[in-house]
């Protein structure tokens, strides 16, 4: 998908704001651009519309709709930027926690919009990538867990070396075309079974 080709949705109660992100959005080429002025029903229209960004503009924002949005944003994969007027710890904490990828405060100007995208979308990316990663090693840590508890399965049952047990469950998942993580759970739950 092309950078310029984004879909993005502006969140602003206030039109006036709402014009001045909008305004910054479209003279840096953006041409998909949704405002909205509700925060009721909003999840309804993010599912409708797949915004590929989501700018969220709150001037004075209460304790109960700073939930509300951060609620949605917990489940909405995707790069938010968060204008408020005023902060504190708490709720630049809530919205780190809720997945927001850039938080100002007090810097709504239209010439700022497209650095502020720029960076929510970078943002957005590298901590995704992270997440992957992450979820990657937790995997890969997962499978020699279970590999290594096989290879104990296979030394003690059929008085094999380490070496012995491995190249066996290697050459089982070559033979059946599967990977040795998925032979070893098979080992696992197979022991489990019989003891």
């Amino acid at each position: 998908m092309a950078y310029l080709d984004l879909t993005i949705l502006v969140i602003d109660e206030n039109a006036i704001r709402a014009s001045i992100i909008e305004e910054g959005l479209r003279e840096a080429g953006h041409a998909k651009v949704t405002v909205v002025h509700e925060v009721n029903g909003i999840a309804r229209i993010i599912e409708t519309l797949q915004p590929d960004v989501i700018f969220i503009d709150l001037e004075n924002p209460n304790r109960d709709m700073m939930e509300h949005l951060f609620q949605l944003t917990r489940t909405v994969a995707r790069p938010i930027a968060m204008f408020v007027d005023r902060s504190d710890t708490a709720s630049i904490e809530a919205a780190v926690d809720a997945g927001v990828s850039a938080y100002i405060v007090d810097g709504l100007k239209k010439e700022r919009v497209k650095p502020i995208l720029d960076m929510a979308v970078s943002r957005f990316n590298a901590f995704s990538r992270l997440q992957r990663e992450l979820a990657d090693a937790k995997s890969a840590l997962e499978e020699r867990k279970i590999v290594e508890r096989a290879k104990g399965i296979l030394m003690k049952m059929r008085g094999l070396s380490e070496e012995q047990a491995f190249a066996l469950l290697r050459q089982t998942a070559m033979n059946e075309k599967r990977k040795i993580g998925d032979i070893a759970q098979s080992v696992v739950t197979a022991a489990g079974l019989l003891m």
